[in-house]
């Protein structure tokens, strides 16, 4: 039988989300984001809200490859007892079969039976109070300076398939500060109604999700210009300084100096 956007077989992927799967990927995740970044920090303005027994729209702009292990990492420790859905491209996910079982389904991209069969899918997932659709906006990745934001086309009729669900714009960036790795930096906009959207027209809506997502970036973005993580929560750290024989050498010269060792490369650059 030929796969749909459902996932293995046409199957839904409500049908085939595995909570258990979904622990031991986070744990994972988690796992393989402190080994490689700095800090995974949310903007203390752009914390999610209360946004009570409703479906979401979270929709990102999509900066880089770090994207779908940051939308694993902010859902799972931000939105407890909501479960994520994020679409992928079709012939990508055939890579990564696993994710067929935390929430991840195939669509065909730039064809009409795609985009049918992606709306099919976004409805039943929206249906339920406690389900989330996480996505790209741009439909493709975009560098975090470009203006107006992206939108892919599909998600103007999105209002349509989820009359109650908020859209939540999340801003996305990874910039070098003073260390060695990058940081994870994320921030929530306001919810927009998908009923307000709805009474739009549709490219109208692409202009409305544009600008609230652009919004949302600009302000993130003066904090990552301003390099101080007391403007962020942090949610995950990674090890400082360079590490490796380096590392431990000056290690050893704090100890024989009767200093305390600090491994970053700027102390005055703040602590995660």
């Amino acid at each position: 039988m030929p796969e749909r956007a459902g996932g293995e077989a046409g199957e839904s992927p409500v049908t085939l989300y595995d909570p258990r799967r979904m622990a031991f990927f986070h744990y994972m995740f988690t796992r393989f984001f402190r080994k490689h970044m700095r800090a995974g920090r949310v903007a203390r303005w752009g914390l999610p809200q209360e946004y009570g027994a409703r479906p979401l729209v979270v929709f990102a702009n999509h900066p880089g490859w770090w994207d779908g292990v940051a939308f694993m990492l902010l859902s799972q420790r931000l939105f407890p007892g909501r479960r994520m859905f994020v679409p992928m491209d079709a012939g990508a996910i055939t890579k990564y079969r696993f994710m067929t079982r935390i929430g991840v389904f195939g669509v065909e991209g730039g064809t009409p039976r795609g985009a049918v069969a992606f709306l099919r899918t976004a409805r039943q997932v929206l249906a339920a109070p406690d389900r989330m659709l996480w996505m790209n906006a741009p439909g493709r990745f975009s560098d975090v300076r470009e203006r107006p934001v992206p939108i892919a086309p599909g998600m103007s009729r999105l209002p349509e398939m989820a009359p109650d669900a908020l859209f939540v714009p999340l801003a996305l960036d990874y910039p070098f500060w003073s260390e060695r790795k990058a940081e994870m930096l994320c921030a929530f906009g306001p919810p927009i109604e998908a009923a307000s959207l709805a009474a739009l027209p549709r490219e109208d809506r692409l202009a409305v999700l544009s600008g609230a997502l652009a919004a949302t970036m600009d302000r993130l973005a003066e904090d990552a210009i301003a390099r101080e993580p007391a403007r962020f929560e942090t949610l995950l750290q990674g090890p400082e300084g360079m590490g490796g024989i380096y590392q431990l050498w000056r290690r050893l010269l704090s100890a024989i100096k009767g200093q305390s060792f600090d491994p970053r490369h700027d102390p005055k650059g703040g602590a995660g």
